[in-house]
């Protein structure tokens, strides 16, 4: 984040509790972010540039702001992000892993693929559609790899951007203003 200029993410509620998941009981400090407030933030961060920084700006209508509110969102808001993050971590270390069997799986069937194909084409070898079988068992094989190489290729890439995505979220400042704030000056 080499910019000097953060990308401010603004948010506007009526009170500082619509910001937090009404089924959860905790106090406001190790309460889960409201799931819409948590999206309305993400998609807004994907909307950034990748290489700046970003802030999170809530605008309250309706109740003043004092420092302990502004330390219970500022937690919150951290804290919801760095769970978020180590989830997709996690989701990327099972990716990898399920890459891994699969792989494993997918060439010890490439090689019965291969050694049938060769069994039955020595079988065979003097009818017209030897070759159908063999090629077809040789290419069935192939197949079999098929998603290996999509996780290893392709699948593992939305994740780590969405994980370095929550990092960035995770990191971000956090400023509150208050309804008796909200005509006076601009921060």
């Amino acid at each position: 984040m080499t910019t000097s200029a953060a990308t401010a993410l603004r948010l506007y509620v009526a009170e500082l509790r619509q910001l937090f998941d009404s089924m959860d009981p905790a106090p406001f400090r190790e309460r889960d972010l409201d799931r819409q407030a948590a999206d309305y933030i993400v998609d807004s961060a994907r909307g950034a540039p990748a290489g700046t920084a970003l802030a999170l700006q809530v605008q309250l209508g309706r109740e003043p702001a004092n420092e302990a509110t502004v330390a219970m969102l500022r937690e919150a808001v951290h804290e919801h992000f760095e769970r978020q993050a180590a989830g997709k971590r996690r989701d990327l270390s099972r990716l990898f892993r399920t890459g891994r069997i699969s792989l494993a799986i997918g060439l010890a069937f490439l090689a019965g693929a291969i050694a049938l194909a060769n069994w039955l084409g020595g079988l065979i070898e003097h009818e017209g559609y030897a070759w159908l079988v063999s090629e077809s068992l040789i290419i069935g094989g192939w197949v079999a790899l098929w998603r290996p190489l999509e996780i290893f290729l392709y699948d593992w890439w939305p994740i780590r951007a969405d994980a370095r995505l929550f990092d960035r979220l995770a990191a971000m400042p956090v400023s509150l203003r208050g309804a008796d704030a909200a005509a006076g000056s601009a921060e």
